[in-house]
């Protein structure tokens, strides 16, 4: 482990995260205990490491880099001319930062949409600006060759020729942390423009393609209507088989306040469909298969609680965890599906944010660390753990602040727990 420019040590003892800063030392306990698991710290000060959002290939085919951004400063909103390095950690070289470009295109929560392209073995993938539009930039991180799409991208297709993306700017306006600064939503007066929807993109041709627009998902009714509110997409993924992407329909119910719609569309514009429809609510989710979906959503009988949805009209939703995993959480499956990876937001007085695993035949969970998360990280600027797993399952990477030198990145060895 690299030490920090400020002296800081952690350790995950019997189930307790033991912070020792400055001379002074705050214990958090964590309950359930978790295993000892190994974790490294990969990144280090002055500046701050984060890679961001959970659903994206964080880490290289061959296991050797795992991605990241870093910013000179932290607790405020970005401003048009803030700049962000992207890079990845050599993992093989003592933890080694090489970096690869700039950004002017990130937020707190998903960065620039840093990610490796899939099928390949050295590409990667991010947003940026160029004068008055959000780009992509793709760069191969061994010969330095790069290209730019015309067009920011929200998430790549297993084929890695093709990306699924809305737009930023209507995004940053009413999401913060969630879009791009530097430029206006042209559309800011319009409730549900049909020049906003969900597009798909053509990553060798950049040609760009509508799959839906607002006006259209506006259209489709929902009991009680949708009040005055503006409208927006968030959180799209394209599904494993390359078919289908699903994306979050939000507007706005009162200033702070949204309400959520879950919509699934083939990539070539058909079947368009409402997942688990009339529940209002929706929050982190994730393709388990093709098929089927798992996601922090509202269950007709049992209340707000992870399930499983299927991708179909009609389909099915089944309750998953409700005793192990309780609340809303970034999950993922490891390779496989015998595990779900998930982690908490700050509970209790010292803001501890847990990074577990679920295991999915027998109903168990391993808390694998105990995170505590300083009252600063919050809002638009918190630091979530967003645990992202390698492409073989035994690592995961999570971003957090819990050393005291500001978010850096972590990475957990959980071998020893997967193959138990």
């Amino acid at each position: 482990m690299h030490p920090s420019r400020r002296t800081v040590l952690r350790t995950l003892v019997g189930g307790a995260a033991t912070l020792l800063t400055g001379g002074s030392t705050h214990r958090v306990d964590a309950a359930p205990p978790p295993p000892a698991v190994p974790v490294r710290t990969i990144t280090r000060g002055p500046k701050h490491h984060w890679f961001a959002y959970y659903d994206k290939l964080q880490f290289d085919p061959s296991i050797r880099y795992c991605l990241g951004n870093a910013v000179e400063f932290e607790h405020r909103s970005p401003r048009p001319d803030d700049e962000i390095e992207v890079g990845m950690v050599d993992l093989k070289d003592g933890d080694r930062w090489i970096p690869l470009g700039t950004s002017r295109s990130w937020g707190w929560q998903q960065g620039c949409m840093l990610q490796w392209v899939p099928g390949t073995e050295s590409t990667v993938i991010y947003n940026d600006r160029e004068g008055d539009r959000f780009v992509a930039r793709v760069v191969d991180v061994t010969t330095r060759r790069g290209r730019t799409v015309p067009h920011a991208i929200y998430a790549l297709a297993p084929d890695g020729r093709t990306a699924v993306t809305t737009d930023f700017r209507r995004i940053n306006e009413m999401r913060p942390g969630y879009g791009y600064a530097g430029l206006p939503d042209p559309w800011t007066a319009l409730t549900a423009p049909s020049d906003v929807g969900i597009q798909r993109v053509d990553l060798e041709t950049g040609e760009v393609t509508m799959l839906v627009s607002l006006a259209e998902i506006v259209a489709i009714p929902r009991p009680g209507g949708f009040g005055p509110g503006k409208h927006w997409f968030n959180h799209l993924l394209v599904s494993p088989d390359g078919q289908r992407t699903i994306f979050l329909h939000r507007w706005r119910t009162e200033p702070g306040r949204f309400a959520t719609r879950i919509f699934t569309i083939g990539l070539d514009g058909t079947g368009l469909r409402e997942i688990n429809p009339g529940a209002g609510m929706v929050s982190h989710f994730i393709w388990r298969d093709a098929d089927h979906i798992l996601a922090w959503t509202r269950h007709p009988t049992e209340g707000d609680c992870f399930c499983i949805m299927e991708d179909a009209v009609d389909g099915g939703i089944e309750p998953i965890g409700r005793e192990a995993m309780p609340r809303d959480g970034h999950c993922t499956y490891l390779p496989g599906g015998r595990w779900i990876v998930n982690d908490t937001y700050p509970q209790g007085p010292d803001r501890v944010q847990r990074v577990y695993l679920y295991e999915v035949a027998t109903g168990r969970r391993v808390d694998l660390g105990a995170f505590p998360s300083p009252a600063d990280y919050t809002g638009e600027w918190r630091c979530d753990t967003h645990p992202r797993h390698s492409p073989d399952g035994r690592w995961l990477c999570i971003d957090s602040p819990h050393t005291g030198a500001g978010r850096q990145m972590h990475l957990l060895d959980i071998g020893s727990v997967v193959a138990s």
